[in-house]
């Protein structure tokens, strides 16, 4: 019975993916034929670019989402990486090593904190990470000072800025640093989620913590861990947009949440737990991106693609709800 099950919702998951890429595929299509200034290398880079920050983000908040919990501090978290390396690399005139290593530092312990409030405390995790948000945008105002910190003067940091490129897919079309780090980062997650033991008690969370529990497994400790990955994740994107601005915005950060959620969803992850992939995310926030770019050259109003935004969140969800039904 377990095999048949688990089959089932493999191919259930499998169509998703196919249905979301199909979707990216014909949003392509549609935006190249409304406007010729879609399908540019320019354009496309942009896209590239947009996509890596918020991938990444639904890749870190992915795991979160499979343990049938949910991450509302991804954006805060990520600005509070970037400036805190901004803080270790400019302010401090610190290596950019030591500057990465502490954005990564600082966003595995905010995703720490919340897990161990999730777990030990039993807060639910729309109240932790929510105060976790809150925590985060706050002391990315204090220790900046509430002013941008940037990265001009820093010589190394030209080797992962966004005009850095050492992956060319064609001559005229550089891939800049920030989207290898995204697939990289991609790429390594996969094989967390799919091939370690991290990535087999995520799904066991999210399908019955219970059950888990009383099959001997830490539930508590694995939760906590999960969450940190998430935050270190997070800690990436920080650098990732950082290089992008070639500066940490201390006042940036809220509204992120809701786009990684949202390409998580759309990618086949469900908000009930136990099912996910990081493929999915990455086709979901090609199609946030996308979505957004395309409007955007078509002139569409800022509120009405707000508007359009936020029917695909309703689809998406409305689509993982029935899906689970027929699962």
């Amino acid at each position: 019975m377990r095999s048949i099950s688990f089959k089932s919702l493999f191919s259930a998951g499998a169509r998703q993916k196919v249905l979301a890429f199909g979707s990216l595929i014909a949003m392509m299509v549609v935006f190249s034929l409304a406007s010729e200034n879609f399908f540019t290398s320019s354009n496309l880079v942009a896209i590239l670019l947009a996509t890596a920050v918020n991938g990444i983000l639904a890749i870190g908040v992915t795991f979160v989402i499979i343990t049938g919990g949910i991450d509302l501090s991804v954006g805060t978290v990520m600005t509070f990486s970037a400036v805190t390396a901004g803080v270790f690399i400019t302010n401090w005139h610190a290596p950019m090593a030591v500057g990465i290593a502490a954005a990564l530092a600082v966003g595995a312990a905010s995703g720490f904190v919340s897990g161990t409030l999730i777990a030990k405390l039993k807060i639910p995790p729309f109240i932790a990470t929510l105060g976790m948000m809150m925590l985060t945008k706050g002391l990315s105002l204090v220790i900046s000072d509430t002013k941008p910190i940037y990265f001009t003067d820093t010589p190394e940091f030209s080797g992962i800025s966004m005009d850095s490129a050492l992956g060319y897919v064609l001559p005229s079309f550089p891939v800049p640093n920030g989207v290898l780090v995204f697939f990289a980062v991609a790429l390594v997650a996969s094989v967390i989620l799919n091939k370690t033991v991290l990535g087999r008690y995520t799904f066991a969370l999210g399908s019955n913590e219970e059950a888990a529990r009383l099959s001997g497994v830490s539930v508590d400790r694995w939760k906590i861990a999960v969450y940190s990955l998430g935050g270190m994740i997070c800690g990436i994107a920080g650098i990732v947009i950082a290089s992008r601005l070639n500066s940490a915005q201390p006042a940036l950060g809220q509204g992120y949440e809701l786009d990684a959620i949202a390409a998580a969803v759309i990618g086949g992850t469900s908000l009930s737990g136990g099912e996910g992939t990081i493929l999915g995310a990455v086709i979901g926030a090609f199609i946030m991106s996308v979505l957004a770019n395309g409007l955007r050259i078509l002139s569409v109003p800022q509120e009405w693609q707000t508007v359009v935004t936020g029917v695909i969140i309703i689809v998406a969800v409305l689509t993982d709800i029935l899906r689970r039904k027929k699962a």
